[in-house]
């Protein structure tokens, strides 16, 4: 009794959240997912020598290919981010940013490390969830076939947005015999879960909001580091790939986790 209790004060919580920010919380969650994306656009310009080098050190691709390479991630970063804060030809931006996300996988040799590889399927699930959000309900494939809402091209986006998107926490979790770390990982991984079925969808995601902004801040505080250390970039990079996790679960808080989720087959149970 005392459990449904908690949990309807925490339901009530979140609506009231949402009731007061639904004008302007997709546009902060939009800004917050595009981040990493630009902050690597203008890392790109300001870095332009460093980066080129080191993909013609680590590639043996030469000059050409190497500037080449750069160029594309900074203007792709750029005006994709820009054409998503415009809302204008949003799907080709999320699309080019997607082929951002798969270059960068190859080329710094992220697809043979499990944490960073996690953390950009996350980016990508963000993305999916933008691609969805800007997608109508898909037409039937047949002329005169109804199309079941459900089945729609965007109700699956909006699931592979959701499972993806909480691979970002499976980096978080801590595998030590303290109580503290213990509870941390069984709450983190009972909220990841409730997101990705789409249980309380609402409610875990704006869960997992607020504990991954606090942790952010705390572990991710580059602005606490000298630039001329190597460590200031590592924590920016951390803190803005973070960033745009979260941006993903306030699309989610925003818009609800779509058809293909446990929260809407209640409904029509």
């Amino acid at each position: 009794m005392v459990q449904n209790s908690l949990m309807s004060n925490a339901e009530d919580v979140a609506d009231q959240f949402l009731r007061v920010t639904k004008q302007y919380l997709p546009h902060v969650a939009r800004l917050c997912l595009i981040s990493t994306f630009l902050e690597d656009g203008i890392r790109m310009w300001f870095q332009w020598n460093e980066q080129k080098e080191y993909i013609e050190s680590s590639w043996g691709c030469g000059f050409f290919i190497a500037s080449v390479f750069v160029l594309i991630n900074l203007l792709g970063q750029l005006s994709g981010c820009i054409l998503i804060l415009s809302r204008n030809f949003v799907q080709y931006a999320c699309f080019g940013l997607f082929g951002i996300i798969g270059l960068q996988t190859i080329a710094y040799s992220i697809l043979w490390d499990p944490k960073f590889l996690m953390r950009n399927l996350a980016l990508g699930g963000g993305l999916l969830l933008l691609l969805a959000e800007s997608r109508s309900e898909g037409r039937s494939m047949f002329a005169g076939v109804p199309t079941v809402r459900e089945s729609s091209p965007k109700q699956y986006m909006q699931l592979g947005g959701r499972v993806l998107l909480v691979l970002m926490f499976m980096t978080l979790l801590h595998f030590d015999a303290n109580f503290l770390s213990i509870l941390q990982n069984l709450v983190g991984t009972a909220l990841i879960v409730l997101v990705a079925i789409g249980f309380k969808t609402k409610l875990a995601a704006l869960t997992l909001v607020v504990w991954l902004f606090i942790i952010n801040v705390s572990f991710n505080a580059f602005w606490t580091i000298p630039a001329y250390k190597p460590m200031h970039d590592f924590l920016k990079y951390d803190f803005f790939q973070t960033t745009s996790v979260i941006g993903g679960l306030l699309l989610v808080v925003a818009l609800g986790p779509g058809g293909v989720s446990m929260d809407e087959k209640k409904k029509e149970w």
